[in-house]
């Protein structure tokens, strides 16, 4: 009878105990492990649009005081970033090393989209994360041809529009000119001034200019964009060749309103060798927030970004707009790794970045808003235009 009591007993303390549910099960794709979790990252550290290589040292940089700190989850994140030189045979090689030889679990946020285009079959294929690329061409937001492959800059149709949109408001009689890469990146944009203008672009879109970016320089065609009447200059270009066009429109004394894309925006690669002078009352579509601007002097978001490129990454200067970007689209990734758990499957990373809901990053505007569905994996949904008044980035609005 006392025997029974106790067992009795027994069963009534264990039903009064926490049920304790079984930890959950840890998956893994190739690349990650209960202690490492492998990148793939390629960008241009050579060639014509050698800018790129500051994002691909402050992203290493970024992951270096990630584990310092412990890691992402209790795993340390290897980065291991290869120079493509903005060459599309290039990335694939490298790419392909990336993925067969290093057994990286994904490929983030390479630069460019003929790189990101040679790519991308092959990544598809092989059913490998691209992810947070730094293209906003259209084509890489297609998730139901190519599931594996995400975007992560502001789309150049809505850049564009952003544009066309100012200028319609404010100089409704415009004649256009466009300066743009002979490549993926700058026929997109082309695409985005015509899709905005509609219907007006017969009347307005006066001139377009295309360059090779072998090219040594964009002096002939800035001279015939002059030439055509164009009262408005819209700059599809890489950093090099932006600066060589706000350089050589001042020396020509041509003073058209000018609009620059954000992606050549950087202060110290474009702005100060085209000459501050010269770029006072360009135009671009921003959407990070800049160091340096009164603005933002006590944001804490530009504190910890001052900080982190002192100690981590000082090579690169923090005006840098490729080290802005890359910091910011890293603290992305790392947001999307520590969502991802004990997941660590190639799978559970897509679900992450297909399902990217309200997410406000430190160094984003205020205006800026990140949102992703499985069918749409367009981030950004708006710019803010600013101006450059000679030494910062002022807003317009």
């Amino acid at each position: 009878m006392k025997r029974i009591r106790i067992c009795l007993m027994a069963a009534g303390l264990a039903a009064l105990l926490p049920i304790t549910a079984p930890a959950a099960e840890k998956k893994y794709s190739p690349g990650a492990s209960d202690t490492t979790i492998r990148i793939g990252h390629t960008t241009a550290y050579s060639g014509p649009v050698s800018a790129f290589g500051a994002g691909g040292r402050t992203l290493s940089a970024y992951f270096r005081m990630v584990n310092e700190a412990g890691g992402v989850n209790g795993r340390r994140v290897e980065i291991i970033s290869l120079d493509d030189a903005y060459s599309p045979p290039k990335a694939a090689e490298q790419t392909r090393k990336l993925v067969e030889q290093d057994e990286v679990l994904l490929i983030y946020g390479v630069s460019g989209s003929p790189t990101n285009n040679a790519t991308r079959a092959y990544l598809n294929q092989k059913k490998v994360p691209q992810i947070l690329i730094a293209t906003g061409a259209g084509k890489f937001n297609n998730p139901k041809e190519f599931p594996w492959t995400m975007p992560f800059w502001p789309s150049y149709e809505i850049e564009q529009k952003t544009y066309v949109d100012y200028v319609l408001k404010t100089r409704p009689n415009a004649k256009i000119g466009v300066l743009y890469a002979n490549d993926d990146y700058g026929k997109d944009h082309l695409a985005g001034v015509k899709a905005a203008l509609g219907a007006k672009a017969a009347s307005m879109l006066v001139a377009e200019a295309s360059y090779e970016t072998s090219d040594p320089t964009v002096d002939s065609q800035v001279v015939s964009l002059k030439a055509s009447g164009a009262d408005v200059f819209i700059s599809a270009t890489t950093p090099k060749f932006a600066a060589q066009a706000i350089r050589k429109a001042a020396e020509i004394g041509w003073k058209p309103l000018q609009f620059v894309a954000n992606a050549s925006s950087s202060i110290s690669a474009v702005m100060k060798p085209a000459g501050l002078e010269n770029a006072v009352g360009v135009i671009t579509a921003g959407f990070l927030k800049a160091p340096g601007d009164p603005a933002w002097a006590n944001d804490p978001g530009i504190k910890d970004f001052l900080a982190f490129m002192a100690k981590w990454n000082p090579q690169d200067s923090p005006q840098d707009f490729y080290a802005l970007v890359a910091y910011t689209n890293a603290t992305m990734l790392h947001h999307v790794l520590k969502a991802c758990g004990d997941d660590l499957t190639r799978e559970n990373v897509m679900r992450q970045v297909g399902n990217i809901d309200h997410v406000k990053l430190s160094l984003h505007l205020p205006k800026v808003v990140l949102k992703t569905t499985p069918t749409d994996f367009a981030a950004f949904r708006a710019l803010q235009l600013q101006r450059f008044d000679g030494t910062r980035w002022v807003d317009l609005d």
